[in-house]
């Protein structure tokens, strides 16, 4: 049996049990901050030999770095710790018709630059790149970086990924993302990895990894913008479904809207759901009780101020119809609300949904607003992007 030659991924070798132990280091770092040598050791289990050594290791890789000493505790001063934030760098992107907004934050997580960039209304196909890589080079010119120090770019679009054609499925007004080999084609030209996912379920990822869906193994994220969609996540795990379409529900029968039959992809946002819940129908329901504003958002703000609690009552008991099916469904433990709509009605538009779900649905999920600051979906995006640099930076055997 070997005992530290030969493969290093076999069990048991210092090679293996080195990486082990680095990888946990890093992860505590992350979690509690700047620690000693001491504390590291305490927390790992590991000698103070070895946590020194661990230390040295990681300093030299780039991985960790001084940042000052306990002085003004008790005992003598040890000298503190940290994560390097400049040891690896992420972007997020979430994509719609209108504009692209791009966050790049570095390994840590923190945030080092946000921008919104307006996409022109008419944009020929094989534009994805061009936006793309304009959204890269304003976001990285501004934080000081080059485009290679990124490690990870996650891409948040409408629809979905078809896992057999690899095709954009159900967003067929996002113009020049339809290429069968979109992702290679992104990453090949960037130079940088790049992901895409449905801006819906980051939004959910965002939820379960920094909001309010922490801990939580079954819920469910409800969407309401210029379009309507959801995202399940179930066990734990984010459900996408056989075409990636799992969550499209803007295209699901509602009574109440017309029957649209022989519903297809090339038609934006077709179906019962968009009909009666999406920022257009939100507009029109408002013009009908006398309501005025440039969007949605505005008009559902506007309702809360001045107490218009005829149309916020309609508005409620249309979202929660669609709710009701799919909690009847999934039986969530908790439905988070998300998108303008939603955080414009805030607390008051909550309880009117979930005094109209308990009406119509036998489970009784918790019902949330999310918390989130900023955008949802980049939020996601960059978490997701995080966990993808991790695993390649933190891997040090």
């Amino acid at each position: 049996m070997s005992t530290g030659t030969g493969n290093p991924s076999q069990p048991g070798t210092p090679s293996l049990l080195r990486a082990i132990n680095d990888r946990a280091a890093l992860e505590l770092l992350l979690e509690q901050g700047p620690l000693s040598r001491t504390q590291l050791g305490q927390l790992t289990g590991l000698s103070k030999p070895t946590a020194s050594q661990l230390l040295a290791r990681l300093e030299s890789a780039g991985l960790v770095v001084p940042v000052g000493t306990t002085a003004g505790r008790p005992g003598p001063g040890a000298q503190l710790y940290e994560i390097n934030p400049r040891a690896a760098y992420v972007a997020g992107l979430d994509v719609s018709q209108e504009r692209i907004r791009i966050a790049i934050a570095d390994i840590t997580g923190a945030v080092v630059t946000e921008h919104r960039l307006p996409l022109r209304s008419h944009v020929e196909p094989g534009d994805a790149l061009a936006q793309v890589s304009t959204a890269l080079d304003t976001a990285t010119a501004a934080a000081g970086l080059e485009r290679a120090q990124l490690r990870q770019v996650v891409i948040g679009t409408p629809g979905a990924l078809d896992p057999a054609t690899g095709l954009l499925r159900y967003a067929p007004h996002l113009v020049g993302w339809h290429s069968a080999h979109l992702v290679a084609e992104l990453t090949a030209a960037l130079g940088v990895p790049v992901a895409l996912e449905n801006d819906v379920n980051l939004a959910a990822m965002a939820e379960q990894r920094v909001g309010l869906a922490r801990g939580v193994q079954d819920f469910v994220l409800l969407w309401v913008e210029a379009g309507i969609g959801a995202a399940l996540v179930l066990g734990g795990r984010m459900h996408r479904g056989h075409t990636g379409g799992a969550g499209e529900i803007g295209y699901m029968p509602m009574p109440g809207a017309p029957l649209i039959k022989n519903v297809h992809l090339e038609t934006e946002n077709s179906g019962g759901f968009q009909e009666l819940a999406g920022a257009p129908a939100v507009l029109a329901l408002a013009a009908e009780h006398g309501l005025t504003g440039a969007s949605a958002q505005d008009v559902v703000t506007e309702a809360v101020k001045s107490g218009a609690e005829a149309f916020l009552r309609t508005l409620a008991e249309r979202m929660a119809t669609g709710l009701a099916a799919l909690v009847a469904v999934v039986d969530p433990e908790l439905v988070v609300l998300s998108g303008q709509v939603p955080r414009a009605g805030g607390e008051v538009l909550r309880s009117l949904v979930q005094e109209e779900l308990s009406g119509l649905a036998i489970p009784r999920p918790r019902l949330l607003v999310s918390e989130l600051a900023g955008s949802p979906v980049v939020v996601g995006a960059l978490q997701t992007a995080l966990t993808s640099a991790r695993e390649q930076v933190f891997s040090t055997h």
